[in-house]
């Protein structure tokens, strides 16, 4: 499975933005789909996933603020990202496990301004 991530950039605080991770490959084998971040100097953290089942998990810092989701294909995997804050700057990464695998995407800037 490959992935690759796009759609980061610099938003003014309270602004959006939608990160996209084109999927390829053995799609049938991903069982759960995820966006993550790291900060600078900072581990990097789970911002959200998706199941196959398309059951949706998300860190308590975004909660009510970003939206995971995919098309029907499964070859898409979005982040909406809505009233960022300071805070959410990060490299974003998308995330694809199987049974025994977690592949990685390139990551994608995500800045936000005060």
């Amino acid at each position: 499975v490959q992935l690759q991530a796009s759609g980061g950039g610099l938003v003014q605080a309270g602004g959006f933005l939608r990160l996209s991770c084109a999927v390829s490959g053995r799609i049938s084998s991903i069982r759960v789909m995820g966006w993550y971040r790291q900060a600078r100097g900072k581990q990097r953290e789970l911002v959200a996933d998706i199941t196959s089942g398309g059951a949706a998990n998300y860190a308590d810092s975004v909660k009510g603020r970003f939206t995971i989701s995919r098309d029907n294909t499964r070859k898409w995997v979005y982040l909406q990202m809505n009233g960022l804050k300071s805070e959410d700057t990060a490299v974003y990464y998308c995330n694809a496990r199987g049974t025994v695998y977690s592949n990685w995407g390139q990551g994608t800037q995500v800045t936000v301004s005060s």
